[in-house]
């Protein structure tokens, strides 16, 4: 078999079924499917990538993800994953917006930076300028109403255990992502440090945040090698709310390769592209 098309079921609204897994492999003229996790997750190896446009009509519309991988190389030695509402479920900065009683200002400003309006570094600047002032005792509430998203245990467990090099990179703060990696094992972290003084913060922020291919080049990555195995579903399906939001900032061109909730999504990405889009990302 040439290729794995993977269904990942979204449990809190449905179930990977038999009857699922055999109407997509009748769809595709697969193999026989191979769960990963019962009623979760399963692997159907198929001779050729099928067309999606048929798989996800054999979905008929259920929260279940389909990504076709290459079986060689499919294991991948690194994870650059984002924190806020990827790995976490709250946006952090909304989170700390809204005990300053600023929450709505800060998400109109979030929302023009989402829709190329302003600079993705000016914004975050300006928001975090109106946060100036606030007691640091803020940060504390907030990382109390922090919830780990399901899954992002595992996930960095398993790659871990693989030998992988896992980095947690955020447009959020060195407050939340070094509590976060620590709580999950991360290897690394990078984000935007606050600043603060006598207990009150500054209303700026440090930027420490290195391009993609340096934290690749740690884990003993070659540019070529890190093409080849980036496979950040989550950055995608990002990007796509980018486009969705009409957002012209950046753009992907080529074949979808899979789909995330539904939603359609293109798998060939280069590495400035990829640079690109996770700056864009940090800095919102």
């Amino acid at each position: 078999m040439h290729a794995i098309l993977t269904l990942v079921a979204n449990r809190e609204a449905t179930t990977l079924s038999p009857a699922v897994l055999n109407r997509v492999r009748d769809a595709v003229r697969g193999a026989m499917p191979v769960v990963l996790s019962d009623g979760e997750a399963a692997d159907i190896p198929v001779a050729a990538a099928p067309n999606m446009d048929d798989v996800y009509a054999a979905l008929e519309g259920a929260a279940i993800d389909a990504i076709v991988v290459r079986p060689r190389g499919r294991r991948k030695g690194l994870l650059i994953a984002d924190m806020d509402s990827t790995i976490i479920t709250a946006e952090t900065l909304d989170e700390l917006a809204a005990i300053a009683g600023i929450g709505e200002k800060i998400a109109a400003i979030t929302a023009r930076a989402m829709n190329g309006e302003l600079d993705f570094k000016e914004a975050l600047r300006e928001r975090v300028g109106m946060l100036k002032g606030l007691s640091t005792d803020a940060l504390d509430q907030t990382w109390q109403r922090i919830r780990l998203t399901p899954g992002a245990k595992e996930l960095v467990a398993t790659m871990r255990a693989h030998g992988a090099l896992t980095a947690l990179v955020s447009g959020g703060f060195t407050f939340f992502t070094g509590r976060v990696a620590e709580t999950l094992g991360f290897d690394l972290h990078r984000s935007n440090e606050l600043l603060h003084a006598d207990g009150a913060l500054l209303g700026a922020v440090r930027e420490p945040i290195p391009p993609l291919l340096a934290i690749a080049k740690q884990a003993g990555f070659t540019q070529q090698t890190f093409e080849e195995c980036i496979n950040d579903s989550a950055l995608l399906n990002k990007v796509q709310q980018m486009r969705d939001r009409g957002s012209t900032k950046f753009k992907v061109d080529s074949t979808p390769t899979f789909f995330i909730n539904g939603e359609r999504h293109s798998g060939a990405m280069s590495i400035e592209e990829l640079d690109k889009i996770i700056q864009a990302l940090i800095k919102s």
